[in-house]
């Protein structure tokens, strides 16, 4: 055992070139590949129906709409910036979106706000089964971004409950 060694069992330091990032394996870049594509599809419906939403409680409706368009577009980017954390490249382009994405499609027209929550909604829990679909195999490799997952699907629930609550009658 060289002297390096020796004095590196009695200070536990590492030495420099044992030092290896993290990288993460295919599945991991894939599974969270999903998860951005279906967070910038529900970013850009919920755009959509930001401008196409009309009828009762439009403005609240409006104003929910923004915060689930925020709460996704930062969500896309933490999940884009963890995959560049440990090497994979996330893809975020709009044809690799419109190809990809799990969402139904949303409609082009104007929408009835009590339409719309159903649709916003709908696709809201959509983009969150995506997350929930990929998390055990998340977890199993890399417990850290299963926690920035933890934390999408508790922030996206939330939305989803404010805003479908406009339809629920007691």
């Amino acid at each position: 055992m060289t002297a390096a060694h020796q004095t590196l069992q009695r200070t536990n330091r590492r030495l420099a070139d044992d030092v290896r990032s993290f990288t993460g394996s295919p599945r991991l870049a894939a599974d969270l590949q999903r998860v951005l594509v279906d967070l910038i599809e529900l970013h850009l419906q919920g755009k959509q129906a930001h401008w196409n939403v009309v009828g009762t409680n439009f403005r609240d409706l409006h104003l929910q709409l923004d915060e689930l368009v925020d709460a996704a577009r930062e969500s896309s980017d933490t999940i884009a910036e963890r995959m560049r954390a440990f090497d994979a490249v996330p893809d975020g382009r709009s044809d690799t979106i419109a190809a990809t994405t799990s969402l139904p499609a949303f409609p082009a027209q104007e929408v009835n706000s009590a339409d719309l929550v159903d649709l916003i909604t709908t696709r809201t829990y959509a983009a969150i089964e995506t997350i929930r679909d990929v998390h055990d195999a998340v977890d199993a490799e890399d417990p850290s971004t299963a926690d920035l997952l933890h934390q999408i699907i508790d922030s996206l629930e939330k939305l989803a409950w404010m805003i479908k609550s406009e339809n629920r009658k007691v």
